[in-house]
């Protein structure tokens, strides 16, 4: 069974300068989401973002040991914005 922490420091240590949050969705630790914060981002899309990270899972991917992983990935600046945004409408 995986951890949040497990996966946490994985994307962490391959995506440069990154701000990583990982939970289980399910507590089966095998369905999670993460959402990834990095300056190697810019310039990406959204589909080079997500292949940037499940690169760093692909293995776990492969063997079944993690079976989902749901992606929220940002550059610093749209993470500034999306945050700014979403604590104004919970006010």
């Amino acid at each position: 069974m995986l951890s949040p922490e497990l996966l946490q420091k994985r994307i962490g240590a391959a995506v440069t300068d990154s701000d990583v949050e990982v939970r289980d969705l399910t507590g089966t630790g095998d369905h999670f989401e993460a959402r990834v914060v990095s300056p190697a981002f810019e310039g990406k899309t959204m589909i080079e973002q997500h292949q940037i990270v499940y690169g760093t899972v692909q293995e776990l991917l492969k063997t079944g040991e993690l079976h989902a992983l749901a992606l929220k990935t940002f550059t610093p600046e749209q993470w500034k914005k999306f945050s700014s945004r979403h604590l104004k409408e919970q006010k």
